[in-house]
């Protein structure tokens, strides 16, 4: 399939209204320090229901600019959700075929809503976790390199360079329009690396004291997109710019749960990793060290109502339990 083959036309209406997502004010009823603004960008507003459309739209530009996938071969990639859904809503509008490794913990409706756009499904044992899935990626490419294009987002330098050139840029105007400033902090976590490294270039070209901090899930059960860094056998993706990172602020997915429901109460709607960074820069806002810090509203919390997330107890949640239902 040659890039002249590819249906720009129909895929040019998503990857048109891709990015350019507003930046919220948090002041919520959480204690910040006074003088301190916490503002963050909310992804849900993409096409694709979260922050993984940019990297994924660009990296199928360049790879389409490319001719990766002459001969008919299949997009291949893994994720934890929300990037494959990026991918099977893009390969079904510009006619590219997608192949999505998932581990069985993403939710029911990331794993429905890949489903629907077309894309082939590959699920992984949902307690292996994201590097099992990833590994499988690799070896699906390395197995059959004639059927599959892999596009490896932790890999990819057009992952984190999408960030660089969109979600970095977007900050610094939105942020000054604000507040005349350039943020002194900005929170994320690592999932491919490509949102931290990306933006964390882009805010330290402009700030070099600018103060990054990564938000670490706790092993098991972990925090759905985010990687615990650290233990023995991860997996650190290639494109993750450890110097930049500041500060590693260690969280449960109890902690990221409670800040959800928090935030749901003030109108955002919002998923466990969103939380968890909400709730890291609120414990930066608390030391009184940093006047304007942002972070990332990576998802919604619709992709999460199969889980148990919203009940009205915490201990309803079962991380695990889409995932359960898929594998038998």
């Amino acid at each position: 399939m040659k890039p002249e083959t590819v249906n720009l036309q129909s895929g040019q209406a998503f990857l048109s209204r891709i990015g350019n997502t507003p930046l919220v004010e948090i002041g919520l009823a959480v204690e910040l320090a006074r003088g301190v603004r916490l503002f963050a960008k909310l992804e849900s507003i993409n096409p694709g229901g979260s922050i993984k459309d940019r990297p994924v739209a660009h990296m199928l530009t360049e790879a389409i600019a490319a001719d990766r996938f002459s001969g008919g071969r299949r997009l291949l990639d893994s994720s934890s959700g929300n990037a494959g859904i990026s991918y099977a809503m893009l390969g079904a509008a510009l006619g590219i075929p997608v192949t999505i490794v998932v581990p069985g913990n993403a939710s029911r409706e990331r794993l429905d809503r890949i489903a629907a756009h077309g894309a082939e499904l590959v699920i992984t044992d949902p307690l292996e976790g994201y590097d099992f899935a990833l590994r499988e990626a690799q070896r699906l490419a390395a197995d059959h390199p004639d059927r599959y294009w892999y596009c490896d987002q932790y890999s990819n330098p057009d992952n984190w360079r999408a960030h660089y050139s969109g979600t970095g840029a977007e900050i610094l105007a939105q942020v000054a329009q604000e507040t005349e400033a350039v943020p002194d902090a900005f929170v994320a976590g690592v999932g491919t690396g490509g949102t931290l490294t990306g933006v964390g270039r882009r805010l330290r070209e402009a700030r070099p004291d600018v103060h990054i901090a990564a938000v670490i899930p706790e092993t098991f059960p972990g925090i759905e997109g985010l990687k615990p860094l650290g233990h023995p056998g991860d997996i650190v993706p290639r494109i993750l710019d450890e110097s930049l990172i500041d500060e590693r602020i260690p969280m449960t997915l109890d902690e990221a749960l409670a800040m959800c429901r928090r935030l749901t109460r003030q109108g955002l709607f919002v998923g466990p990793s969103s939380g968890a960074f909400v709730r890291g820069a609120i414990q930066l806002a608390a030391t009184g060290r940093f006047r304007v810090i942002v972070t990332l509203l990576n998802d919604t919390g619709e992709r999460y109502i199969s889980t148990g997330m919203w009940k009205s107890s915490l201990s309803d949640f079962e991380p695990r339990q889409a995932a359960k239902e898929f594998v038998g």
